[in-house]
C-alpha cells in the first residue's frame, strides 16, 4: 500500500457564517508521508484541518480518506475512517490521568492492526511514563502536546493531522517534538502538518504545501522550498 494516495482533498470551500474562509482548497497525503501545511497566522491553515476532520464541513469539494468521499460526514465518522486529529488546543481530558486519557483512545487501526500499545506509547514518549498517574489538567503545555498526539496514536489510525504543535511550547519541547515527528516518518507513518513555524518543519516534513488567504499558493518538496527565497519571503515571512 506504500505511496497509496490516504487523505485527497479536492476543491473544498469552506465558509464561517456567510464569510468564505477556504478557497477551492486541494492537498494529497500520501501513505508514509509526512506532509507540511505552511502558511502565517490567518491563512487557513486550521480550517483546512478542521475540514477534513469534519469539524468545518465544506459547502462545495471532497474530503476523500482512501477513496472514500467524507466531506460533510460527521467528525467520529471521520475518525473511524482512520484519522487521527490533534487540535491547536490540544484538549486533553483535564481530570483524568495521564494513562486514562491514553486508554480512553484505544482501538485497533481500520486494517486492524495494534501497532501502537500503552507499552509502545511508554517507548515511544518516555516523558509521559513517570508522569501516568498525574491528572493531565497539571501537565504543562509540552506534556500536554505530547499526551495529545500519543493519545490519538492509541487509536492506530491510518493518518495524523497535526494543528500547530509547536505553537506556544518552550524551544526544547519543540525539539523533543521534532525528533518524535522524525521518529515517525522513519518508521512510514502518515503525517499532515498545519504550521506557521517553517523551521520546525523543514527537518521533519518531506513535502509542503502553502496556504495564503484561504487558498493554495505552492506546493513542492521541502528542499525546494529551502531553495526558493521568493515564496519564503512573500508567503511565509514573519
Amino acid at each position: 500500500m506504500s505511496g497509496d494516495i490516504v487523505i485527497d482533498v479536492e476543491g473544498i470551500d469552506v465558509f464561517y457564517g456567510s464569510s468564505q474562509i477556504l478557497f477551492g482548497v486541494g492537498l494529497q497525503v500520501k501513505q508514509g508521508q509526512t506532509l507540511a501545511l505552511l502558511g502565517r497566522n490567518g491563512a487557513g491553515k486550521s480550517t483546512t484541518m478542521k475540514a477534513i476532520a469534519g469539524l468545518a464541513p465544506p459547502k462545495r469539494g471532497k474530503v476523500r480518506v482512501l477513496g472514500r468521499d467524507y466531506a460533510g460526514k460527521r467528525p467520529y465518522q471521520i475518525a473511524r475512517a482512520g484519522l487521527g486529529y490533534v487540535p491547536e488546543d490540544r484538549q486533553v481530558f483535564p481530570e483524568h490521568s495521564v494513562e486514562d486519557n491514553l486508554l480512553i483512545a484505544e482501538k485497533r487501526g481500520v486494517d486492524g492492526r495494534g501497532d501502537w500499545t500503552l507499552a509502545r506509547i511508554y517507548e515511544t514518549f518516555p516523558l509521559l511514563e513517570p508522569l501516568k498517574q498525574r491528572m493531565a489538567g497539571r501537565l504543562s503545555g509540552g506534556e500536554q502536546q505530547m499526551l495529545a498526539i500519543a493519545r490519538a496514536l492509541m487509536g492506530n489510525p491510518l493518518a495524523l493531522l497535526l494543528d500547530e504543535p509547536s505553537e506556544g511550547l518552550a524551544p526544547i519541547i519543540v525539539q523533543r517534538i521534532a525528533v518524535l515527528l522524525k521518529q515517525m516518518r522513519s518508521i512510514g507513518s502518515t503525517v499532515l502538518i498545519a504550521e506557521q513555524n517553517m523551521h520546525f518543519c523543514l527537518g521533519i516534513a518531506s513535502d509542503v504545501v502553502v496556504i495564503d488567504k484561504g487558498a493554495i499558493v505552492y506546493r513542492d518538496t521541502i528542499e525546494a522550498l529551502k531553495a526558493d527565497d521568493e515564496v519564503r519571503r512573500r508567503y511565509l515571512a514573519m
